[in-house]
């Protein structure tokens, strides 16, 4: 089967590029079962097992789906999507705000994600651990980690930093956030026990996650899956968050502690000892790896091309949030 994966982003990622890294695993687990892959992504991509088409954006997205591909995978929702003359789906990846109707053909990221739009269609993340390091469960772990774009307020880097300041002695290293930043919310952070690292990746991010003691991830909106979760879970670390969107899915109580109070998480965090870090890194390892997470769109991709729709109904947001953030307390 040729497929083809179509996103607006350059591929293959550097730094934090959730996104992006899917697409890459997916598409290059799709190769390894005998399937020819073809991305249709930002110009500037490169790509050493699949073929590469540059957007061009003086045409729809739609214009430029190749004759020769027998399905085409959208990771994002396209002008005029119906118009497609090839079998399709698309992968809904993020918290879209919209009274719209949704494509029959989209598929989300996790149970709770699809059920905000009263779908059921869901395929979970997966990575590639190969491109990882093995964890060294010998390692002296000193820390604790948020993992994320902290200037989205709604991932609460203020609660995480908030969990640790009220810890004895227990030390935050954030990835993905700066200590003094006015662009989202004025945050000046002066906490010595607190350090910033920005948006970083590769075997940096990879020793800062194996040497911390967990991550801890207060969001206060409906995460539809949450990548640093199952990076951190990778790693041995157990996740101390908040009870929303996809975290109970993924974090079950040998894995971490879920509330949206500060004192629970505060205690969690002080007893992280109790969850073993090699159950946790077996956890992601055979649950979020990139070969299920194929096999799960294969068997979606096998429906349409049959001629049979991935809903029954169109997905459509059932409530509008009332509050923009989630309770914190």
């Amino acid at each position: 089967m040729k497929i083809l994966i179509v996103h607006r982003a350059k591929i293959p990622v550097i730094l934090y590029g959730g996104i992006e890294r899917v697409i890459w695993d997916l598409g290059k687990e799709l190769t390894k079962l005998g399937h020819k892959v073809v991305f249709l992504v930002n110009k500037g991509s490169s790509c050493d097992f699949a073929q590469l088409v540059p957007i061009d954006e003086s045409l729809e997205i739609i214009e430029q789906i190749p004759n020769d591909v027998d399905l085409v995978h959208f990771h994002f929702v396209p002008e005029n999507v119906q118009r497609t003359k090839k079998p399709y789906l698309i992968t809904i990846h993020e918290n879209l705000i919209t009274t719209n109707a949704f494509d029959l053909n989209s598929v989300f990221v996790s149970k709770n994600h699809a059920e905000i739009y009263g779908a059921d269609s869901f395929v979970y993340n997966g990575l590639d651990w190969s491109e990882y390091t093995d964890p060294d469960f010998t390692k002296k772990r000193s820390h604790f980690h948020f993992l994320g774009k902290a200037a989205w307020r709604v991932k609460n880097v203020k609660g995480a930093i908030q969990v640790i300041k009220k810890t004895k002695s227990e030390k935050l290293k954030v990835l993905g956030g700066v200590r003094f930043n006015v662009k989202m919310g004025l945050r000046l952070t002066f906490s010595p026990r607190v350090s910033f690292y920005g948006m970083v990746g590769g075997r940096e991010k990879e020793e800062l996650l194996n040497g911390s003691k967990g991550l801890v991830f207060p969001v206060r909106w409906h995460e539809p899956f949450g990548l640093a979760i199952i990076e951190s879970l990778y790693f041995g670390c157990p996740v101390f968050g908040t009870p929303y969107g996809a975290l109970p899915e993924i974090v079950t109580e040998d894995f971490g502690v879920l509330s949206n109070r500060v004192d629970d998480l505060v205690a969690a965090v002080e007893t992280s000892d109790s969850f073993d870090p090699k159950l946790c890194h077996e956890y992601a390892l055979t649950e979020f790896n990139s070969r299920k997470m194929t096999l799960a769109y294969l068997g979606k991709y096998e429906k349409v091309l049959s001629g049979e729709n991935i809903n029954t109904i169109s997905p459509k947001l059932k409530d509008s949030q009332q509050r923009k953030f989630l309770e914190w307390r």
